[in-house]
């Protein structure tokens, strides 16, 4: 297999396999009905069709169920049930392209283009090259009479990007009932891949996942004619609100405990170009807290990095007013947290309301954050605007804690370290390369969520990795924007990790 991915000719049916998949709308939305209800999900039959043209011999070969009608398992059985089995996640569906942002896209956001060196079009990395990319390394497998001792487990969800529940929520409830709880090896889905960081590649395998909460801040004021206005309108009042919210974020600190945490020290060990300051400020960090404090204030310069450690704040919705001679009754905001593998649901929630108190005073509003009254005291000066303040999560589902951290380290880093394996192998054989040291992989972090916030019941062993290059000169993939695109010479990479993974699996001592 290793020479046959080196082919022209494989090279073509990859492209083949990635741009036809492209072609395929499937774009969920968060304003989807359920599934029978709402005739947008029909769009996946036509997804489906192409799967079972395009790899024919996966649907021969492995049992195929459907679960909600587009959720789809792959079970390929192998010969020793008393092995738990592996399972491979990725999900069909991919963000909608805005229609006004059409014109923008070098190649149609749906027509898969392929210009020699890159696939464009919205999926091609999000995540598109990680269905097809399993589905094209188990096809090639069994293109070889390959036969898995283990059983290997395929499971694609169809909403991921718009929160999963009709999608891998209820493949789980299906995947465990198949092998029940803790009844998988170990599950890789959609992540980060590798790059370069002071001048060593370094691949970060999503070993924690930050938990999230949707927050609404709603203003509620009387209302009226535009020519009698009060000093501050639901929609001003708002506006100082939203201020007040972005001018104090979350403190952010690194835990010695946490995959960031691990991640620097693994650099600090490995990495050539580190300079010596930081370097020194992390090794002595693990017994001292003002070295600690150091490398934070340097390493925290990276504003990406700082938002992987800390809890964010994203103000991504608002919305207020019905007509230019009406003041505003009710005008609200939605921000998006990303909490910390450090906090939790409850401790942002606080956050949040205790940052609003003051102005919720001095606009003199009755406060209420998250179910409960609020007092906030007497806060000074008061402007007469009365009226009401409320917070509260936008879609009633009080958020999603951290996920439970996958071992990374002693005895029970088993699958840990087959992934490292795996992923060293492939680096080093799409390059035609020697060394256990080119690639250095670290515990990382998923900043943001995947269908595995449904999978913590089949095993403890989760990562959240999908081999994509990210070193500077490669196409910044564009996921959730214009102009996505894949490098057909990554997605080869792609399929070749896959493979490597299911075989490294495969022959591993893993129960």
């Amino acid at each position: 297999l290793g020479a046959m991915y080196d082919t022209d000719t494989f090279k073509a049916k990859a492209v083949n396999w990635l741009a036809g998949a492209v072609q395929v709308p499937t774009e969920s939305y968060d304003s989807l009905g359920p599934v029978g209800t709402d005739p947008r999900w029909d769009k996946f039959y036509a997804f489906h069709a192409y799967l079972q043209k395009a790899f024919p011999l996966v649907h021969a070969e492995l049992e195929l169920t459907k679960v909600n009608t587009h959720g789809l398992i792959f079970v390929w059985n192998g010969s020793n049930e008393g092995l738990k089995p592996l399972l491979l996640a990725a999900h069909q569906d991919v963000v909608p392209v805005e229609p006004t942002t059409v014109d923008r896209w070098i190649h149609p956001p749906f027509s898969g283009h392929f210009d020699g060196t890159y696939v464009w079009g919205r999926g091609s990395c999000d995540d598109k090259s990680g269905l097809i990319g399993i589905m094209s390394a188990i096809e090639s497998l069994l293109e070889t009479g390959y036969e898995p001792t283990r059983t290997v487990v395929l499971a694609f969800g169809f909403d991921e990007e718009s929160g999963g529940i009709y999608g891998a929520q209820t493949l789980a409830t299906k995947l465990e009932g198949m092998f029940g709880q803790n009844g998988y090896a170990m599950i890789v889905d959609e992540g980060l891949g590798y790059d370069e960081q002071y001048g060593r590649i370094v691949a970060t395998p999503g070993v924690a996942e930050k938990g999230f909460i949707n927050v609404r801040i709603e203003v509620s004021t009387p209302g009226g004619h535009s020519s009698l206005p009060p000093p501050h309108t639901s929609i001003g009042v708002l506006a100082e609100l939203l201020v007040k919210i972005e001018a104090n974020p979350f403190k952010v600190h690194l835990a010695r405990d946490s995959a960031p945490y691990s991640t620097i020290q693994c650099l600090a060990a490995h990495a050539p170009n580190m300079p010596d300051h930081l370097r020194r400020n992390i090794l002595a960090s693990a017994y001292s807290d003002k070295a600690l404090r150091a490398a934070e204030d340097v390493l925290f310069t990276n504003s990406v990095f700082k938002n992987f450690v800390g809890t964010t704040q994203a103000i991504d919705i608002i919305q207020g007013g019905v007509k230019v001679n009406a003041l505003p009754e009710q005008a609200w905001a939605v921000v998006n947290h990303r909490i910390s593998t450090e906090s939790s649901v409850a401790e942002t929630e606080a956050h949040d309301t205790d940052v609003l108190k003051f102005l919720a005073s001095r606009f003199n509003l009755t406060y209420t954050a998250f179910g409960k009254n609020v007092d906030h005291g007497d806060r000074g000066e008061v402007i007469l605007t009365c009226g009401n303040l409320t917070l509260s999560e936008i879609f009633e589902k009080g958020g999603l804690e951290p996920a439970p951290t996958t071992p990374f380290e002693g005895d029970d880093a088993t699958p840990y370290r087959i992934l490292s394996g795996s992923i060293k192998t492939t680096f080093n054989r799409h390059r035609g390369i020697e060394g256990d040291d080119v690639i250095v992989v670290s515990p990382g972090i998923m900043p943001g969520n995947t269908d595995t916030m449904y999978y913590w019941n089949l095993t403890p062993h989760i990562f959240r990795y999908g081999h994509v290059n990210l070193t500077v000169g490669s196409l910044p993939y564009n996921i959730h924007t214009v102009n996505e695109g894949m490098s057909i010479d990554n997605f080869l990479e792609i399929i070749r990790f896959f493979t490597t993974l299911i075989m490294n699996v495969d022959e591993s001592a893993l129960p």
